[in-house]
């Protein structure tokens, strides 16, 4: 019951206080008279009801009394919203007897509610002490309506503590469902005129036509990963997934496969150790959404040049994988746990890491991020290796602020800036906070860096430098740096080689160098390296020792034996699209007919006076052909033209 029912009760219960003083001040009128007096002057809504004079004062059921006054309830919803009003009055009021006798027989309704106001607050105040014991004896909790939520009525828990600080450390992880759609953050950067005129420009030129009769047979499930396309299937249910275990705050899941997808499975695997691509595509003819032929598909597509299919495909996976979601499962909130040592979670860590680098090439680097943060907590192993990129998606999205949070919040490592990549993006990161805390009239960049306890750029940059000097050298080569400042610094001793002996910190170097060079083609961020590159040297030519230092450092951290990251592949992390000669392409297939459409003996050559298919003029013969075995795509029929021109043809996406 809220506080607004409670205050009615109370104030029932001074009606009948009321009436029973003015019984007593008016003995000798009959007590129904009396009655009937008192209840006009407290403007009731019930005046017909008398009540008799041998009445007690006992206790009146509360829960009679809102039963009963259930439609003047409705009518003073707004006694709680004029509390300052009340406040005002009740300095000029002092007991309720006072306020019935200034009240006039002929007020009119409007003044027999404002009463009936100072009565109830009147009522409240002097029954302070006893709220407590109604309150338990009711069973009631007292909401206030300042305070956002839904009450809650059970017990603290003891491990309530506990699961809060869960929350805490999951809580820099959590995604918003709205940066997931790369479409918001694209119509944020230039503007939704300029992406509305680019889909309706791009939608008649589709080159997967829906057949006339599929088109609004069904409705899609509603999904936050990726939007939804009107040409896919609907859902089939072939996939779902239960709950393993509760622990620590966290909630353990597994996809689970249902018996047609566990056969569509074991035709995939066949289909796979020979090759044979033209057997995945028939698995998808009956299984439209068997998640490993699809991957397959997208990468087949990817090496032929398709990389908008190669997208689509990527996207159905994860529209697939979404709509098997257990109703607890609520990644989002950083509070479940996929592992990946279960073989059939494995597809949505990699679907999720392909969607990553597609949102990346699209320049969605926010929309990357928030799928970035979703990979990290899946699985607190992170066996795609998100950490090693989510600092390089942190500052192509301009979130320096909260890259600084999660180094210092992220619980699974307390020593991130030890990794090559958090070393010179967090220096990077500094560098642009610093900027614009500069821009702020309220504080220089010296005061704000001394007041939060927090090093200057140049600092986290000379210890970047320290701690990994071989990315250098690395960075000069591959950004390129080509001014002759670099090849003085490269000729000391310190930055002279790009090697560590140690496989693991070569690796990591390697993958940072691959996916941040870009960063570094900035020239305020070239500065910033050249002139702390060069304050190293001068330190190191006073003291020498710091180098055996930071030597050690190394040591002790990474691993000089072997490679811990050898599953970690430095090409996952490359912005560069792999592709592959179509002469390749044709030794995975098997059926001759793949052949002949390579050699342009059916497509690329069409008869004399016959129109080609719509949409597939330019484009790789091969993933034309393989992308017209799917169910859902329809080229339309071959119409006659005139002297083979192609009046509608629109090139592929």
């Amino acid at each position: 019951m809220s506080g607004r029912l409670l205050k009615k009760v109370l104030r029932e219960q001074e009606e009948t206080r009321q009436q029973q003083r003015q019984q007593h001040l008016k003995q000798n009128e009959p007590g129904t008279d009396a009655d009937g007096q008192t209840h006009k002057k407290l403007g009731s809504a019930h005046e017909s009801e008398p009540e008799s004079p041998d009445s007690s004062p006992a206790f009146k059921n509360p829960f009679h009394l809102l039963d009963d006054r259930e439609e003047e309830d409705q009518g003073n919803d707004s006694d709680v919203d004029e509390s300052s009003k009340e406040n005002e009055d009740d300095k000029e009021l002092s007991t309720g007897e006072v306020v019935v006798d200034r009240v006039p027989t002929s007020s009119h309704k409007s003044k027999k509610k404002k009463q009936k106001k100072k009565i109830s607050k009147d009522a409240l105040g002097s029954s302070t002490n006893n709220v407590d014991v109604k309150l338990e004896n009711l069973s009631l909790e007292v909401v206030s309506s300042s305070q956002p939520g839904p009450s809650k009525a059970k017990p603290a828990n003891v491990n309530v503590g506990n699961s809060l600080m869960k929350q805490c450390r999951s809580s820099i992880l959590q995604v918003d469902p709205k940066l997931l759609n790369a479409e918001n953050e694209l119509r944020r950067i230039f503007g939704s005129k300029v992406v509305n005129s680019f889909e309706k420009s791009h939608q008649a030129g589709s080159s997967r036509q829906i057949h006339g009769g599929r088109r609004g047979s069904h409705n899609h499930r509603k999904t936050v990963l990726v939007p939804l396309s009107d040409h896919w299937p609907r859902w089939d249910g072939s996939l779902s997934m239960e709950l393993l275990d509760t622990s620590d705050g966290y909630h353990y899941f597994r996809y689970v496969h249902s018996s047609s997808y566990s056969q569509a499975q074991s035709t995939f695997e066949a289909a796979k150790a020979i090759h044979d691509l033209n057997g995945i595509a028939s698995i998808l003819q009956y299984h439209p959404y068997h998640i490993d032929s699809l991957i397959t598909l997208a990468d087949y597509f990817r090496f032929s040049g398709e990389n908008q299919m190669s997208a689509d495909a990527i996207a159905k996976c994860l529209y697939a994988l979404e709509c098997a979601w257990h109703p607890m499962f609520t990644p989002l909130q950083a509070n479940c746990q996929l592992k990946y040592s279960h073989e059939t979670n494995r597809p949505l860590f990699l679907t999720l890491f392909t969607h990553m680098k597609n949102m990346d090439r699209r320049g969605c680097h926010r929309s990357a991020l928030e799928i970035c943060k979703l990979l990290l907590s899946l699985d607190s192993d992170d066996p795609m290796g998100a950490i090693f990129c989510i600092d390089y998606f942190s500052l192509r999205a301009e979130e320096y602020r909260w890259l600084e949070r999660f180094s210092e919040e992220y619980q699974r490592d307390n020593s991130l800036w030890l990794f090559p990549n958090f070393s010179y993006s967090l220096a990077i990161c500094r560098f642009y906070v610093e900027l614009e805390d500069s821009k702020n009239t309220e504080m220089e960049t010296g005061k704000a860096t001394s007041e939060t306890g927090k090093a200057t750029s140049a600092d986290l940059m000379k210890q970047a430098l320290m701690l990994h000097p071989s990315v250098v050298k690395k960075l000069v080569a591959k950004v390129p740096l080509k001014d002759q400042k670099w090849t003085n610094i490269l000729k000391n001793s310190f930055f002279l080689s790009d090697q560590t002996r140690s496989p693991t910190l070569d690796h990591l170097i390697n993958i940072y160098v691959e996916r941040s060079y870009i960063i570094w083609r900035l020239p305020n961020l070239q500065k910033l390296l050249r002139d702390s590159a060069l304050q190293v040297i001068k330190t190191l030519e006073h003291n020498g020792s710091d180098a055996r230092d930071w030597a050690c450092v190394r040591k002790e951290t990474f691993s000089f034996e072997k490679n811990e990251y050898s599953h970690l592949m430095v090409s996952d992390f490359s912005d560069s699209v792999p592709t592959m000669p179509p002469e390749n392409l044709q030794n995975f297939m098997v059926d001759p007919r793949m052949i002949e459409m390579q050699n342009g003996a059916q497509v690329i050559d069409p008869p004399a006076g016959a129109r080609a298919p719509r949409d597939v003029a330019n484009r790789n013969a091969l993933a034309v052909l393989f992308e017209s075995m799917l169910p859902w795509v329809d080229y339309g029929r071959r119409e006659g033209g005139e002297n083979g021109q192609h009046d509608d043809q629109v090139g592929g996406d």
